[in-house]
Parts: C-alpha cells; structure tokens; sequence
C-alpha cells in the first residue's frame, strides 16, 4: 500500500480525531460526572482491583475513513471506565464487536482493553456522553455540555449512515444534527437526513436487551447489513439494495 502524505485528506481526518480526543481526555466540565468516575475508578469493582481504572473521559474509536458510525449512550463504570475505549471490556462490548467483526467492520470479535490489537475498517464508535454516569443515566445539561465533542466528531468523518443505540443516542443525535421535529425511535427505523445521510435505529446492546431477547444476534446483524448497504451506497432509505 502507498504511504499517505502527511497533508492528504484520511491523514487530516486522523489528526482531527486526535486533536479532539486530546480534548475529550482532560475534560472537566461536570463535577457530578468527573466526581463518579474517579469514586468508581478508586473503589473499583472486586473483580477488577488489581487493575489500574481509566478513570477519565472516553474517546470516540474506530477508522478515520469511516461510512458507518455508531452512537450509544454513555461509559459503563466498570467497561469504558475502566478500559479507556467505547465498548470495551464489558457484556455489552462483546455482543457488539462480535456483531461488528461479523460484518467485516472489526478485525476481531473481542474487545477487552486498548493495546489489544482491535481496529475497525470504515466503523467508528463514539457517545453522546464521554463519561460515566450514576445509574447510567446522565442530566440533559451533561449531554448538552458533551455536544460539542460529538458534533465535531462528525464534521471530521466521511460518514454516510449512523447506527443508533437507543433513544437516548437517538435524541441527542438529532439534536447535533439539527433534525426537527424530532424523530420517533424504533428499532429498525431509518432517518432521512436532507444531504442523504441516514439515522438507522437500533436497541442498545445493553445486558437488559440482549440478556431477554429483546435484542438478539440476528436482529442487530440485520441491522448492520443494512447500514453496509446504505453506507456504501447500494440502497437508498426505504429501498432494497441493488
């Protein structure tokens, strides 16, 4: 493969990606939330003790040539927040990689921690929320004090579809994108935005859904198969592909 050069359009994308993840690590902004992830990263679940915690804000993740990007909600306490990467060493994070790696997204099914040789291909995972929250349930104003960090995020990607875990991700997304009136959330329901990209819905790869079978394997790879065929332009929003 021919080398980038180092003021080709992937490499400023790359560096945009860092200059915001620089950003996103150092942040303060939310006393409650910076006051919870450090309590947890201190106190630390048992089967973790003798692990260092991430204890700060998680950065968005993947390829810097992405199509697809997918929004969730929030760092677990004990994956995200632990690990330092979205998804990463928790339940919900391994039915979601696995899922990606299904599809050609991942080079791997398992995510357990940064370093561990994981990369995306045309993927990219990011939240409204960067760090995480009591109860997994943060306040408007710390979504809307987060906006920012995501907005710039998807100014920076090539990106041509969004899979979206949950209302939560959904609204917040909207809200970033400038979507009114505001949609309604379903799983498998497709947004239209005007310039042709389009929000796909899904549940959240969260234990509650994925342990009940609300969210199953074969429901979410549809949705990712789904999200190929829109990202690459082989349907439209309401079409089948080509």
């Amino acid at each position: 493969m021919t080398p980038r050069a180092p003021d080709d359009p992937a490499s400023r994308r790359a560096a945009a990606l860092l200059a915001i993840e620089d950003e996103v690590v150092r942040c303060r902004a939310c006393p409650r939330l910076v006051a919870w992830r450090e309590q947890v990263a201190t106190e630390k679940r048992a089967a973790y003790r003798d692990e260092t915690y991430w204890g700060r804000p998680v950065p968005g993740f993947g390829d810097p040539d992405a199509h697809l990007v997918v929004v969730g909600l929030a760092p677990a306490a004990h994956g995200a927040n632990r690990t330092g990467r979205m998804f990463t060493g928790d339940r919900s994070g391994d039915f979601l990689y696995a899922a990606l790696h299904r599809q050609g997204y991942a080079n791997q099914p398992d995510s357990r921690a940064r370093g561990d040789g994981l990369a995306l291909r045309g993927a990219w995972i990011t939240a409204p929320v960067r760090c995480a929250p009591p109860a997994n349930k943060p306040t408007p104003q710390e979504r809307d004090r987060c906006q920012g960090y995501l907005e710039r995020e998807l100014e920076v990607l090539p990106w041509r579809v969004s899979v979206v875990l949950g209302q939560f991700g959904l609204h917040a997304l909207a809200a970033v994108l400038g979507v009114t009136p505001r949609p309604r959330f379903g799983h498998g329901v497709e947004v239209a935005l005007p310039d042709g990209r389009v929000l796909l819905c899904s549940y959240h790869v969260s234990q509650q859904n994925t342990f009940t079978g609300r969210l199953t394997p074969e429901m979410f790879d549809e949705v990712l198969v789904r999200a190929r065929e829109l990202g690459e332009g082989r349907a439209s929003p309401g079409t089948a592909a080509s």
